[in-house]
């Protein structure tokens, strides 16, 4: 069984240990990494350290993405986008020595995300239900700017997948992932601005705190769109590290509610990304195929540092089963699915 989170606490003893493990519909604990304890050498424990706010806006045309991470020795400032009909992409990233001028907020409800430097600017506020995306990155592509100003709307009652699991000894996962956040602003990519509005774009957050192990392995899908009466429907699924006995990160969210699925079977062919994927839940709850179109890869290798990622974007249809028993059909979702490799 799948342990449930229902108290406001500390993530971390002050041995290091978690004090808790299982999974919650809303974030209540306090990321103290402070506690962190895994060396005998204090010093090089935050280098093991990750921490990453990753935010993805789904609109018609688009998927724009932005994230600012912190993972040690190294700090991670990209953005990119994927425009869905033409089915190309493009992304910028700076790799940064030490992580020198970022900086992460410790709660995922409330602080300031960010990185400046005189070309780009990335700034990500949160407080009360918004939270605020500040874009500035000059010449991104073609010679033209990526700007953008966006708020998403995060209401108490919206629900979210929040996750704490193990990873060996003293090392763990601390993640919140929100699906379907409404969007309002405005995107300027390209030279052509586009208006978002909440009717037609959704955001998501990919919000992730922990020590890994070096090397690491994992598969994520995720969603954010709307059904064909016009509800909206995330999808969260995956699998790989860590000991997932008290929980997973496997559901689906339904007009800002979760619908917790468990065992989970992923089918792909991971000599060929691009062949049709399938989801399917042992209890027939979830049955998915997701089709890409794209291919997002992203490999580093120096030798000591590696990480190859295939964030393939593609539709998902199929049939999602509520906790209520009601079946909802999914057609033509635009989504996202990947297998990530991590010696880091």
């Amino acid at each position: 069984m799948e342990k449930l989170i229902n108290q406001p606490g500390l993530l971390l003893r002050p041995n290091g240990e978690l004090a808790v493990r299982g999974w919650s519909p809303q974030p209540l604990l306090d990321s103290n990494l402070e506690y962190v304890n895994f060396y005998k050498l204090k010093f090089l424990q935050p280098l093991r350290m990750k921490r990453w706010d990753y935010y993805g806006l789904t609109t018609k045309t688009h998927y724009f993405s932005f994230t600012v991470s912190n993972i040690g020795y190294l700090g991670m400032v990209f953005a990119y986008v994927i425009d869905f009909e033409n089915k190309v992409m493009h992304e910028e990233t700076l790799a940064l020595p030490f992580a020198a001028g970022v900086k992460i907020a410790r709660n995922s409800t409330d602080g300031v995300t960010e990185y400046q430097n005189k070309n780009v600017t990335l700034r990500f506020t949160t407080a009360n239900d918004q939270r605020k995306l500040s874009i500035a990155w000059q010449n991104f592509h073609q010679n033209k700017d990526l700007n953008a100003e966006l708020e998403l709307s995060l209401p108490i009652e919206h629900e979210s997948m929040n996750l704490v699991i193990p990873i060996e000894t003293r090392r763990f996962y601390f993640n919140r992932k929100i699906n379907c956040l409404p969007a309002q602003g405005w995107v300027e990519y390209l030279g052509q601005k586009y208006e978002i509005t909440p009717d037609t774009a959704l955001g998501n957050l990919d919000w992730g705190r922990g020590v890994w192990a070096y090397d690491s392995f994992w598969v994520w899908a995720s969603a954010s769109g709307f059904t064909t009466d016009q509800q909206t429907i995330g999808l969260n699924m995956g699998y790989g590290f860590g000991d997932t006995s008290a929980a997973s990160e496997n559901a689906f969210i339904l007009n800002g509610k979760i619908h917790k699925i468990r065992k989970l079977e992923f089918h792909y062919n991971p000599k060929d990304f691009m062949l049709p994927w399938s989801m399917e839940s042992e209890d027939q709850r979830l049955k998915l195929t997701f089709t890409p179109f794209l291919d997002r890869p992203a490999k580093t290798d120096i030798k000591i540092l590696y990480s190859e990622v295939h964030q393939m974007f593609g539709k998902y249809s199929g049939t999602l089963i509520t906790d209520e028993g009601k079946t909802i059909e999914i057609q033509d979702l635009i989504g996202f699915a990947e297998e990530h490799h991590a010696r880091w």
